[in-house]
This record gives C-alpha cells, structure tokens and sequence, in this order.
C-alpha cells in the first residue's frame, strides 16, 4: 500500500485556472493531501476547493516562498505523511508520475530528495541540474550567457554535457518539484531557511541535504513546467534575485568555499 503523501503550494497571485492545472495533475485524495498557502495580500475570490483533501490556508501576507513552505512541511510531519513534495504552481503532469517516483523512493532509502526530469512547453529538457554555484557563474548566467566561451563555462555549470537520461546525484537541483523524504527533514530539523525571502532558498535546502544522501534528478518521469523566469522580467524580482544571492554566498563563501570545491569536482569526476 502507497504510504500517505503530501504536497504544498505557495500563492501570490496567482491565476486561478493556472492553479488548477496543477491540482488536477496531483490529483489529491486520502494517501495525498495538498496544503495551499497563499500569501497574497488580497483573497482571490474565485479560490474554490471543494475536495477534501485540500487545506487552503489564506496569509493575507507574503511571508517568503520557503517560510510558507516550511508551515505546510510541518503539518505533513504533524499528520505522518512519509514523503512531501514542494509544487510550483505553473506544473503540468500525469498524477501517474506521483507513485512512480514513491515507489523509486521506497526502494532506495539513501535518496533524500528527488526532481524528475522536467520539460518546457514543447517537451525540451530544461537542464536544471546543477553544480554549487559560484558567484561568477550566476554573473555569466544574467549577463553573458550567449558569449562562445562563457557558454562553455555555463554548460559546465549546469551539467549540459551530463547525460540527461540518466539517474544523476547531483547538489542543486530545482525547487519546481522537490519530492523530500521527510524522516529526514525531521530528524535532521532540515527546512527552508526563511531567510532567504525569495530565490536560492531551495539551492540553500538541497545543498544541506545533499550532505545527507543523495539528491536525484530521476529522468524516468517528467513535468511540464511553464517557466516564469520572472527576475529576467522585472527590475524588482532581478534585485530580489541579487539579494538573494547575496545571502547565499555570505552563508556559504564567496570565492572560498572548500565544501563547493570537493562535491563539484567529485560530481564532474562521476558524470563527465
């Protein structure tokens, strides 16, 4: 028997018909609930839920994309759900999937996270496997991406000449869709770092569980994901963007972070 599951969403706006895009690919019932935190500051009146199994919860704030997370990863620990997956709201996906991936987790107790493989509108890999990052690295990603040797240096970074149809333990995967196994963020007390508002704070998150087992990119099942890209489209989410990096690197090392060095190097060693 599949043991229970939950999942969160964290609202800011967000269009409603978009939201239930999401929900239905879930497909929420009594082995998978769904909390919806929505941190808008104004209710949308057109939010209705009549399943259930869904808990919407309505902040009436923005208190951070992890912090609102972390409320909803603790009630799934409250109610004994084995495994917690983090949602965007722009997913797409068979619910199929969802079993899938459970039953890849049940067998291998060593994975402590889980992204599959995930897809843009026209079914291309997006190539969200990751090396820990460096602060040149983020620069060239914003402001040279396309510039023949710094697109070498890129492709590096995001593992573009890994094979993509294989299973790859890799530090820093995509906070879209983590599948987290939460006996160990219990018992490791492993959540968000709520000080990070918005951006880097799932980098931050699987790069402390990565020390614990093994963070997987499992290419076997796929999500459609509409990539907003939104700090490519603001001035104010580019800035928040910045911040955010900020603190990551004064958490962890700017251009001296021997942790960063010994996993990127054992990672290109296994997989290039």
């Amino acid at each position: 028997m599949t043991d229970k599951i939950s999942a969160s969403i964290v609202l800011f706006n967000t269009d409603y018909n978009q939201l239930l895009d999401v929900i239905n690919s879930y497909c929420p019932s009594e082995k998978r609930s769904l909390f919806i935190i929505d941190n808008s500051k104004i209710q949308n009146a057109d939010y209705s839920f009549s399943n259930h199994n869904i808990r919407y919860y309505f902040l009436g704030k923005n208190i951070g994309f992890g912090a609102a997370h972390n409320l909803a990863i603790k009630m799934a620990i409250n109610e004994g759900s084995k495994y917690h997956l983090v949602l965007n709201p722009d997913l797409v996906f068979d619910s199929n999937i969802i079993d899938k991936i459970n039953d890849y987790m049940d067998k291998n107790e060593n994975v402590v996270e889980l992204m599959p493989r995930i897809v843009n509108a026209c079914n291309e890999t997006q190539y969200l496997c990751k090396l820990l990052p460096t602060p040149f690295d983020l620069i060239l990603r914003r402001f040279m991406p396309m510039i023949p040797f710094f697109k070498k240096i890129n492709d590096r970074y995001i593992l573009k000449n890994c094979n993509y149809n294989e299973v790859l333990n890799v530090p820093s995967l995509s906070g879209c869709f983590m599948f987290l196994r939460l006996n160990v963020i219990k018992n490791n007390e492993l959540y968000f770092d709520e000080s990070f508002f918005l951006y880097c704070e799932d980098l931050d998150l699987v790069r402390r569980l990565y020390r614990l087992g093994e963070t997987v990119y499992y290419p076997e099942v796929s999500v459609v994901h509409i990539h907003a890209r939104e700090s490519y489209k603001t001035t104010k989410m580019f800035l928040r963007h910045i911040y955010s990096a900020i603190k990551y690197f004064n958490k962890w090392g700017w251009f001296c972070d021997k942790e960063r060095s010994i996993i990127n190097r054992d990672v290109l060693s296994r997989y290039l």
